[in-house]
Parts: structure tokens; C-alpha cells; sequence
């Protein structure tokens, strides 16, 4: 996307690079990462960087604004997992952007979807710079976002996790941690924040308190730093120690009904120009004639598992009346194969992650890059340069 930076990379790169990089992240975490870390990172002009921080500002303050949008958004919680003492806002955002590459050559962000719900905030930043350390990239470029330091963003992530507690009594929350491709992010977590990662199954909650055991003591848990995702939950059947719905006497970093507030279900709340047409397939009346220019998004779904793209009216129909509700129709995101790699043009996704104290501020962005008709791991499969990275930009 920046040009000479682009091949400039492209003219250095050996695979003898990127094994180093492979295996400095496999050391740096303690095990092989299970999912596929692509070649190279995603150059990021300036003022496309402005642009989808200013828009994700303006997207979020648009729905936290919205009394109807918060109202009705209730709905949107299923009620096995409507959890006591919501705080005011989400501690994380991510904010997710297919980019689009306009006839003058610019390019422009599309909003595909929207979480309350913290992503990889410890794994990004080994990433990036390691990008830059492995491949000997300029030091002028930047990963970090509102003109954070390093050491600026390791104290908002550290009081964004631990709320003021003491790191023994603050928890990662996560169902069966040691099998998820996310868990590199959780060890970095614990050696970034001093916590211990938990499963949820092994939790002790008695009395409205809960308990976890370290090195053979029993500590009490003030707050949770919250990685587990309901559907998985749910499609796992689960069998877990207490109930989401029940009064326990913990803070939580993350509020779980954030994930469901703040979603795919936001998208038809919104006016924005970054945001594409968007509509609950409920309340849909008349197909639109152009039905294979839309995708077909369920409102919860596991690493996109249900999404449908180039639709015809029978997939339509094929959805009882009484489900949907909960799916919405968004008009798709034609992403412009504007990276440069030796395998051809390769598409970008950005996401924009925020952190929320007093205020939601930008502070990293995580990139998938691929070529399949989706982004999702299984639509990249046996192909190279694409798979997860991180954005590095220029000053400006």
C-alpha cells in the first residue's frame, strides 16, 4: 500500500527470513503457533491509518449515543448469558475494516464488523516488532496507534486487565485454554500482566465468590479478564461451575454483554460512509435484485462459521421465518488485491483495537491478509503470504 516500502520488502525477502521470524515467535511464546503467521507485514499509508481511527471513533460514539440502539441492543443477549452489573462501556473494542481501493487509487475503509470484545493486545505487539527486527525494517514505523510508546501501552493494557487489583486475584478466563490457536496471546498476557490463565470449567464459585487455585493456594478472584466466547461455549455443551446469569462478586474486564451489544448486531443502527448497507434479513421485505453483491452474516458466529457470500433466493428461504431474526444482510465488501506479493495481489483486513479507561483509544492494529473468497483461515488454506499480521505505518 506504500509503494516503495512494498518493494523494497519484496526485492529482500528470502524464506530464510521468514523462518527466523517463525521460530524467534515459536521460542518467544514457548511452543509452535497453531495458526499461520503470513510473510510479511501490511504497509499502512498515514492517512489511511486517520481514517479508520476517526471512523471507529465515530461509529462507536455513534451507537454509545444511541439510547433506542442501547435499548434494543438488550435484545440481543441471549438470556443464558445476561450477566449482572453491565459497567458503562466495554473495556475493549475492535473495530474491523475491509479495505477497498477507489478508481483515483486511494483507498478506503469499509466497516465488515464490530466487537466489545478484547482481541490479541498482548500477541500484537511481539508481532510487530518483530516484523521489524527480523526483517530489518526501517525504525521510523510505527505499529502503535495515538502516538502511544511502548511502555505507555503496556500500563493502559496492565489497568485495563487488573482494574487497580493485585495481578494473583485477577484472572484470563478462557474455555479450555491450552487448545485454542489464541493461547500464544494468553501467555503473553500472564507474563505481560502477571496473571494466571484459567479454564472456565475449573473455577470454585461459592457463596457468589469465586476461587481459583496457583502453585497449590486457593485465591479469590476480583476480576476477570474475559476470553471466553459464548457460542463456543454453547456448540462445546459445556459444563460449567456456575451460571453467567448468576450475581458473582467479580468485576469484569470485558463485560461479557458487551460482546453482544456492541456486534454484527450494531451494523443496522448505523449511518456512517464507512458503513455498508446493512439490514436484520428479518426485516427484509423484497430481495434486493443484485442478491449476489450481498453476504449473509448470522449475528453470533464462531471464526465466521455461517457466513455466505454470493447468495441466491433459496439460501434465503431456506432460513425459518422464526430464526431470522438472527441473521442481518450487508452489502459486500469488495476488497481491492492491492498487496504485492510474489503469489499475485492479496486482499487486507484491519482491525482497529481500542482500549476504553476514561475514553476509547486506538492503540494497535491486527491484519489478516488473504486471496480466498473470505479471509477466514479455511478459505486461505495451502497458500502463501496470506494468514495474520500487523499493520506498520508511516508518520504523518
Amino acid at each position: 500500500m506504500v509503494p516503495s516500502l512494498r518493494n523494497a520488502f519484496n526485492h529482500a525477502f528470502t524464506e530464510e527470513k521468514y523462518r527466523r521470524l517463525l521460530a524467534r515467535l515459536d521460542r518467544e511464546v514457548g511452543f509452535h503457533i497453531g495458526f499461520r503467521v503470513c510473510e510479511s507485514p501490511l504497509f499502512l499509508p498515514a492517512p489511511l491509518v486517520k481514517r479508520m481511527i476517526s471512523a471507529g471513533n465515530e461509529i462507536i460514539q455513534q451507537l454509545m449515543s444511541n439510547p433506542t440502539y442501547l435499548a434494543d441492543s438488550t435484545r440481543a443477549i441471549p438470556h443464558e448469558f445476561f450477566v449482572p452489573n453491565e459497567t458503562p462501556h466495554p473495556a475493549f473494542v475492535a473495530v474491523d475494516f475491509g479495505i477497498m481501493q477507489a478508481e483515483d487509487g486511494s483507498f478506503e475503509p469499509r466497516l465488515v464488523e464490530m466487537q466489545g470484545f478484547p482481541s490479541l493486545f498482548a500477541y500484537q505487539p511481539l508481532l510487530s516488532e518483530r516484523y521489524q527486527e527480523v526483517y530489518g525494517l526501517s525504525s521510523d514505523l510505527r505499529w502503535l496507534l495515538s502516538g502511544l510508546r511502548r511502555e505507555e501501552y503496556d500500563t493502559m493494557f496492565r489497568a485495563a486487565v487488573l482494574g487497580g487489583h493485585a495481578p494473583e486475584h485477577v484472572v484470563l478466563l478462557e474455555l479450555d485454554p491450552e487448545g485454542q490457536k489464541t493461547r500464544p496471546d494468553f501467555v503473553l498476557t500472564e507474563r505481560l500482566c502477571g496473571i494466571a490463565t484459567v479454564n472456565i470449567r475449573e473455577v470454585i464459585v461459592e457463596a457468589n465468590h469465586m476461587f481459583y487455585f496457583r502453585n497449590g493456594r486457593r485465591l479469590a478472584v476480583y476480576r476477570v479478564y474475559n476470553r471466553a466466547i459464548a457460542d463456543e461455549l454453547v456448540r462445546s455443551e459445556a459444563d460449567l461451575p456456575f451460571s453467567f446469569r448468576d450475581d458473582i462478586q467479580v468485576e469484569w474486564a470485558g463485560h461479557p454483554n458487551w460482546f453482544f451489544r456492541l456486534s454484527k448486531f450494531s451494523l443496522p443502527y448505523l449511518d456512517h460512509p464507512c458503513v455498508p448497507e446493512t439490514v436484520f434479513l428479518s426485516e427484509v421485505a423484497e430481495l434486493p435484485d443484485d442478491l449476489d453483491r450481498w453476504v449473509l452474516k448470522p449475528l453470533f458466529s464462531f471464526a465466521g462459521s455461517g457466513v455466505k457470500v454470493g447468495l441466491s433466493a433459496a439460501d434465503l428461504d431456506a432460513i425459518p421465518d422464526s430464526e431470522r431474526h438472527r441473521y442481518i444482510l450487508q452489502r459486500r465488501v469488495e476488497y481491492g488485491a492491492f498487496v504485492d506479493t510474489p503469489y499475485g495481489g492479496t486482499k487486507a483486513e484491519v482491525r482497529i483495537l481500542y482500549i476504553w479507561l476514561d475514553h476509547p483509544v486506538a492503540v494497535l492494529t491486527l491484519v489478516r491478509m488473504g486471496r480466498g473468497k473470505m479471509m477466514g483461515v479455511d478459505h486461505n488454506k495451502d497458500m502463501k503470504w496470506v494468514g495474520s499480521s500487523a499493520g506498520l505505518h508511516t508518520a504523518g
